[in-house]
């Protein structure tokens, strides 16, 4: 609901403005492409000329943009590919911590009497 309301309130007056804007620059304008002997160029509208300068800096604006980020999501890759794999090794690593202990849970066989692995932090 509120982003309708935003979308009514900003939208709606920016496309009315544009609108206006079309309706009163339908003049044509000489647009020269090549600046030293003038021999190429194109007339259009005025609203077509400022639309589409602000359609090719948005544009332009965006490409600089994204552009700019690809580091940040280069590091993002290479993060999520480390995690996935550190997520790989913990599961491995507890299937064999599994495997080692007794089906009862009381330690790792083989360990010889009296060298059980302690908490060392309960250990005063």
């Amino acid at each position: 609901m509120l982003r309708r309301i935003g979308l009514i309130l900003i939208v709606l007056p920016l496309s009315l403005v544009a609108i206006l804007l079309a309706v009163a620059n339908r003049q044509a304008v000489a647009v020269n492409l090549d600046p030293f002997a003038g021999s190429y160029g194109i007339e259009v509208p005025l609203f077509l000329l400022v639309f589409g300068s602000l359609i090719l800096g948005v544009v332009l604006g965006g490409v600089a943009v994204w552009a700019g980020q690809l580091r940040y999501r280069r590091a993002a890759r290479r993060a999520r590919r480390d995690a996935r794999d550190a997520e790989r090794e913990a599961g491995e690593l507890r299937e064999r911590m599994a495997a080692m202990t007794d089906p009862d849970g009381r330690g790792v066989p083989g360990v010889a009497a009296g060298y059980a692995i302690t908490d060392r932090r309960n250990a005063a």
